[in-house]
C-alpha cells in the first residue's frame, strides 16, 4: 500500500511520516517537494505517485496573518484539498484531511458535534471551512478530522514559545477566557495510522462506507492560561521558574479574533472507530517531559 503524506515537515506530518511507515511505502513530501498552492502540482503528484492513501497533513497554519493574507491561506486550506481529493477520487483512493476547531464562532456552551452549523470568525477559520466543502463535494472516500490547538515537541506553536518565554522573563500574562482542548500531534497521527490500519486492504472501500467528517481532539479542556500553566509544572522540573497571571482576551488582542469555546465533541469518532484520545494534560505531560 503506498501512502502519500503532504506537510512532511509540519507538526502532524512530521508524526504521520513515522506512524504510518509500518503500514506501507510511504511518499512523505514537504512544501518544497510540493507546493500546496499550485493547483498543477497538486494533480500531476498524486497522479505520479498513485497512491492507496493520501493523508493531507499541510496547512497554511498562520491564523493572525491569514487575515491580510486570505487568498493565499485558501488557495493552501480551501483550494488544495479540493484538488487533493479530486484527485484521489480519480484513482480509486482515499483521502484523509485536517480542518480546524476554528470553522465555529465559540458561542455555544456545549462541545461541538460534527453537524452543528459553522461561523467561522477569522479567515483562517474560513479557509478551512472552504477545504471541508472542496473535498465532500469531491465526494470519493474521504474523512475530514477537525482537530483543535495542536502542538508538538517541534515547530513552532503555543507550548513551545511558553517554555521559552519561562526561561526569559520573571512573569507571563495569559489569556484565560479562551476554551478549548490541546492535542498532541503524536496522537492525531497515531489515530490517523489506526484508522488506516483497520482498512488495511481496502482503506478507499472501508473510509467510503464511513465518508464523512469527524472530530478529533484530546479529552477535556481548559484555556490558554490553564495550558501554559500545565506547561510552567513542566518547566519547573527542568529549573525554568515564572509567574503566571490569567488576563482578558481584551488585554491582549490579536489581527484574529479567536473562538471563546472551540470544545469539540468527539463521540462519532468514538462510535466508528474506537478512538477516543487520553485527557489533555497527560499529552503535554508526555510530549514535554520527553522533549
Amino acid at each position: 500500500m503506498r501512502i502519500l503524506i503532504t506537510g512532511s515537515r509540519g507538526q502532524v506530518g512530521w508524526e504521520l511520516a513515522r506512524c504510518l511507515a509500518p503500514l506501507g511505502e510511504v511518499v512523505a513530501l514537504d512544501h518544497a517537494a510540493l507546493d500546496l498552492a499550485d493547483p498543477a502540482a497538486v494533480r500531476r503528484t498524486v497522479r505520479e505517485v498513485r497512491p492507496a492513501v493520501v493523508v493531507n497533513g499541510a496547512a497554511y497554519t498562520a491564523v493572525d496573518r491569514a487575515e491580510t493574507e486570505e487568498a493565499e491561506a485558501t488557495r493552501i486550506n480551501g483550494e488544495a484539498p479540493g484538488v487533493l481529493a479530486e484527485e484521489s477520487a480519480s484513482c480509486g483512493a482515499a483521502l484523509i484531511h485536517y480542518s480546524t476547531d476554528y470553522v465555529f464562532d465559540g458561542s455555544q456552551p456545549r462541545p461541538y458535534r460534527e453537524d452543528d452549523p459553522t461561523a467561522p470568525i477569522n479567515a483562517y477559520g474560513r479557509s478551512k471551512l472552504v477545504g471541508e466543502r472542496a473535498v465532500a463535494a469531491a465526494g470519493g472516500s474521504y474523512l475530514i478530522l477537525r482537530t483543535s490547538w495542536v502542538y508538538a515537541a517541534r515547530g513552532t506553536n503555543f507550548p513551545r514559545t511558553i517554555l521559552r518565554l519561562a526561561a526569559e522573563r520573571d512573569r507571563l500574562t495569559i489569556v484565560d477566557d479562551q476554551v478549548g482542548a490541546p492535542t498532541w500531534a503524536r496522537w492525531i497521527a497515531e489515530a490517523t495510522g489506526a484508522i488506516v490500519a483497520a482498512g488495511r486492504g481496502d482503506v478507499a472501500g472501508y473510509l467510503g462506507e464511513r465518508a464523512g467528517c469527524y472530530h478529533l481532539a484530546c479529552a477535556g479542556a481548559t484555556s490558554w492560561y490553564g495550558f501554559a500553566r500545565e506547561l510552567l509544572a513542566v518547566a519547573a522540573r527542568q529549573g525554568r521558574v515564572a509567574d503566571l497571571a490569567p488576563i482578558p482576551s481584551r488585554d491582549y488582542p490579536t489581527p484574529a479574533p479567536r473562538p471563546a469555546s472551540s470544545r469539540l465533541d468527539c463521540t462519532r469518532l468514538a462510535e466508528t472507530f474506537g478512538i477516543r484520545l487520553p485527557a489533555w494534560e497527560e499529552g503535554v505531560r508526555l510530549c514535554f517531559d520527553e522533549g
